[in-house]
């Protein structure tokens, strides 16, 4: 076991952990913010930046300081190793930098954008944003693409994390998108565009940290924090068949994967169980999903609602439909 202290905690990790997993392991705001990173993607990290840290001293051997901040995502961690986070004032500026970068092309549109409540560059930004920038430059534009018959591109909106080309990659058989371009015009895109029609590429929209790919069965439906995600299971031979289901009534807007603290997937599900399956009779009901409390789509304390009072009404429709 490594011995590494982060924030002034320390903590023992095992050997080849990186500086992001071991504050992940303390928890809370040690934990630096992440845009790029996704622990169950082979490869992703090191693309947005967010997660610069710094290392004040590298290890009990060599106890000189690391010249630069360091990507968390991708820095193993070392023996005596003393990094800082939100304790270090050049870290924090440095956060506000990446974030003004990020939002140097994105749009402004978050009172439109089906993301919203529910994006990290939102949440970074509220943290680490500045009331102005530096540029004056104009935003690039692309137009809105049908990557498909269920999922839209927002272009406009891409901060290039790589994700859902990871996704594509490691969890489908044939990939049909990816980046093209080089520099200030890179984008995601399909040659001559290709419809993405493999069972999984559902999975892109809940990779996506921001609204640039989004599902068309549910675009402008409601907004996430009207909803009530719930746990909910059924029998499927391409997936686990665990989902959330955000419920509005008796009626189910939507279908996503199951996401842990860090809004990350815990299983990928199929496109069968994402898009196809929207009434009550297809799903049996497990309870309130969990969401963290600084969300936004915790704002109606949903979980403080006694459960027959929502499983009753369900379980009243479901038996006039039989």
């Amino acid at each position: 076991m490594i011995k590494v202290t982060i924030d002034n905690i320390l903590i023992e990790v095992d050997e080849g952990t990186t500086i992001l997993n071991a504050a992940r392991k303390i928890g809370g705001k040690v934990v630096p913010p992440a845009m790029c990173y996704y622990s169950k993607l082979k490869g992703s990290g090191g693309k947005c930046r967010t997660c610069l840290v710094k290392v004040s001293h590298s290890s009990t051997k060599d106890p000189r300081p690391m010249p630069k901040l360091v990507a968390s995502c991708s820095t193993p961690v070392q023996d005596g190793m003393v990094v800082e986070n939100l304790t270090s004032p050049e870290v924090i500026d440095a956060r506000k930098g990446i974030v003004e970068f990020l939002l140097l092309n994105h749009p402004l549109d978050c009172p439109v954008c089906d993301q919203a409540g529910e994006c990290d560059l939102q949440d970074l930004s509220f943290g680490f944003g500045m009331e102005e920038t530096a540029t004056e430059e104009q935003r690039r534009e692309f137009p809105m693409t049908d990557i498909g018959d269920k999922i839209k591109l927002h272009m406009n909106r891409c901060i290039l994390c790589y994700r859902c080309v990871y996704v594509a990659d490691q969890l489908t058989d044939q990939r049909l998108h990816g980046i093209l371009y080089r520099g200030d015009v890179s984008e995601i895109g399909t040659f001559i565009q290709n419809a993405i029609t493999n069972d999984f590429s559902g999975n892109v929209i809940d990779v996506c940290p921001v609204g640039a790919l989004t599902d068309k069965t549910f675009r402008f439906k409601s907004r996430v924090w009207f909803l009530k995600p719930m746990n909910v299971h059924r029998e499927c031979s391409k997936c686990s068949g665990k989902v959330t289901a955000w419920m509005f009534g008796n009626e189910i807007y939507r279908i996503t994967g199951r996401k842990d603290q860090y809004g990350e997937l815990e299983e990928y599900i199929c496109n069968e169980c994402r898009f196809e399956k929207k009434a009550l009779t297809d799903w049996v009901i497990e309870g309130p999903r969990h969401i963290k409390r600084q969300s936004v789509i915790s704002a109606n304390h949903y979980e403080r609602m006694k459960m027959q009072s929502i499983i009753k009404p369900i379980e009243g429709l479901m038996e006039s439909q039989e």
